[in-house]
C-alpha cells in the first residue's frame, strides 16, 4: 500500500486564475462539523477562499445536527455556508453526500436546488475512471446498532476538542507548537487503530468487487490516499479526513489526485479573524436566512465536464 500526501499550499501544481486562486477540476471535503466547538471554520474559510472549482463534492457530515440543539452558531460558520452557496450561484455544481451527522437530510435524497445535489452517494465517471464516493458510517457496526452510544460519544468528543483547544492556548502562550488530545488517544488504542484498517480494508473490497478505479470515504477522521490490493484487483482509497484536527481537502485536477493538508503558515491572516461573534438563533431562522439568500439567485445546472 503506498500513500500520497501533499503536505502545503506550496507543493501544489493546480494553475491560478487572475485572482490568484487555484483552479480545482474536482474538490471533496467531510466532517466539516459545522455547529460544535471543534470546527475549524476559519481555516476552511481560507482554504475555501484560495480555491476555485469545478464541481464541489460535500461527503457528509458537515453540518452537524447532533449537536445542533446546543444553538452555537458562529459568524465564521455561517460564511462557510454562504461561500459554498456563492460557488453554486456561480455554476459551480455541489453534491452534498448524507452522513451520520446530517442523516435527517437522507429522506431528501434527490432534492434539487439549482446547482446543488442530496444524495446519499455517487458515482462518478472522471477521466474515464469509475469513482464511487460515499460518506462511511453504513460500514461502522457501532452506528448501525448502538446510536444512542455513539452520541454520547459524540458529546464526549465534543468536550475532548473543548479541553484540546484551552491546552493549545496555553501552550502557544509558553512558546510551544499544538497537539490533539483525540488524536493522540485514538493513536494509542489498539481497537480504533485496527477499526480504521478494517474499514479500510472492507470498503477496498467492495469497489473491486464492484470495479471501481477509485473509492472516497469520509467518516473516520483519517485522511489517505493508497492504493489497497486484493487478490480480486486494487483500487485507490481514498479519505478526506476532517476540519476539526487533520484540516484536510481532497483535490482532484490534470487527472492527478491531491490530499491537500492546510498549513497557517501558507495563508495570510485576514481581518476580523479575532472577532467570531457567536449568533445564537433558532434553527429555524439560521436555515431559514441560508435558504432565502440563495432563493433570490437563479442557478444553472452544468453537466460535470473538466475540459
Amino acid at each position: 500500500m503506498q500513500s500520497l500526501f501533499t503536505n502545503s499550499l506550496l507543493n501544489t501544481r493546480s494553475t491560478m486564475d487572475k485572482k490568484g486562486k487555484r483552479k480545482i477540476d474536482l474538490l471533496v471535503l467531510s466532517d466539516i462539523h459545522l455547529g460544535t466547538y471543534g470546527c475549524q471554520s476559519k481555516e476552511l474559510l481560507n482554504y475555501l477562499n484560495s480555491v476555485k472549482p469545478k464541481v464541489v463534492v460535500l461527503n457528509g457530515d458537515i453540518i452537524d445536527m447532533w449537536q445542533f440543539s446546543k444553538r452555537y452558531w458562529p459568524k465564521s460558520h455561517m460564511q462557510v455556508m454562504y461561500k459554498i452557496m456563492h460557488w453554486a450561484r456561480k455554476g459551480v455544481k455541489i453534491h452534498y453526500i448524507t452522513g451520520n451527522h446530517d442523516e435527517m437530510l437522507r429522506k431528501f435524497a434527490g432534492f434539487k436546488l439549482g446547482n446543488i445535489r442530496i444524495e446519499n452517494k455517487l458515482v462518478l465517471n472522471l477521466d474515464g475512471k469509475k469513482t464511487w464516493i460515499f460518506h462511511g458510517d453504513v460500514f461502522d457496526v457501532s452506528m448501525q446498532h448502538s446510536k444512542w452510544l455513539t452520541r454520547l460519544g459524540s458529546h464526549g468528543y465534543d468536550m475532548l476538542i473543548l479541553i484540546n483547544a484551552f491546552c493549545n492556548w496555553v501552550s502557544i502562550k509558553m512558546g510551544r507548537e499544538k497537539i490533539s488530545l483525540s488524536k493522540n488517544i485514538k493513536n494509542s488504542v489498539k481497537k480504533a487503530v485496527k477499526f480504521i484498517n478494517d474499514f479500510e480494508k472492507i470498503t477496498a473490497e467492495i469497489a473491486i468487487e464492484n470495479h471501481y478505479d477509485y473509492v472516497l470515504c469520509g467518516h473516520i477522521h483519517h485522511p489517505e490516499i493508497k492504493t489497497i490490493t486484493t487478490p480480486k484487483g486494487a483500487v485507490v482509497y481514498m479519505n478526506s479526513g476532517d476540519w476539526i484536527e487533520n484540516l484536510t481537502a481532497l483535490e482532484y485536477h490534470n487527472k492527478e489526485w491531491k490530499l491537500f493538508k492546510y498549513e497557517a503558515t501558507d495563508f495570510k491572516k485576514h481581518k476580523g479573524d479575532e472577532d467570531d461573534a457567536i449568533v445564537l438563533m433558532e434553527n429555524e431562522e439560521i436555515f431559514h436566512q441560508m435558504l432565502e439568500n440563495f432563493l433570490h439567485k437563479k442557478d444553472i445546472i452544468t453537466p460535470l465536464n473538466f475540459k
